[in-house]
């Protein structure tokens, strides 16, 4: 009798620990994925703020271009 209860408890406690162990692995799988998520939203709004910063430049160095030449266009035939 003493052997089928601890046979018993064995087994019931091999149970309870695998559903630990699932219940854990899924919550370590979840979490990864939400690091990845995150990471990958972190590199997109990293890319699109250089990319803002690049045309902003880009649009202010067309502008002062633009009136450079324009003026020394200016000089040349008013002068």
């Amino acid at each position: 009798m003493r052997m089928r209860q601890s046979l018993a408890e064995l087994e019931q406690a091999f149970v309870e620990e695998t559903h630990l162990d699932r219940t854990r692995r899924a919550s370590l799988r979840r979490a990864a994925k939400r690091r990845s998520r995150q990471r990958a939203y972190d590199r997109r709004e990293r890319s699109g703020a250089v990319r803002f910063i690049v045309l902003t430049l880009t649009l202010i160095m067309t502008a002062v271009l633009v009136t450079v030449v324009m003026f020394k266009t200016l000089y040349v035939v008013m002068g």
